[in-house]
């Protein structure tokens, strides 16, 4: 294997463990997201700052979704 080679794979895995650790990240968020969630629909009453946050949390991990979605598609082999 050339070093021309080498530096090549070097910089694919760095770039696959780049695109692997903003997918774990996403994924660590709307589970955080998701706690918070589950907290707030389980009090009692739900005010208008509450419902507020969710409609964030919800556009939060849509969002989220969104990029891991794209990030995965970065992953899928070329054909």
């Amino acid at each position: 294997m050339s070093g021309q080679e080498k530096d090549e794979l070097i910089r694919a895995q760095n770039e696959l463990i780049g695109v692997l650790f903003e997918i774990i990240k996403r994924l660590q968020a709307n589970n955080t997201l998701d706690e918070e969630y589950f907290g707030i629909i389980a009090s009692d009453t739900v005010r208008d700052a509450d419902q507020k946050r969710l409609d964030e949390i919800l556009t939060q991990r849509t969002e989220n979704g969104k990029i891991v979605a794209k990030l995965l598609e970065k992953l899928r082999p070329s054909q």
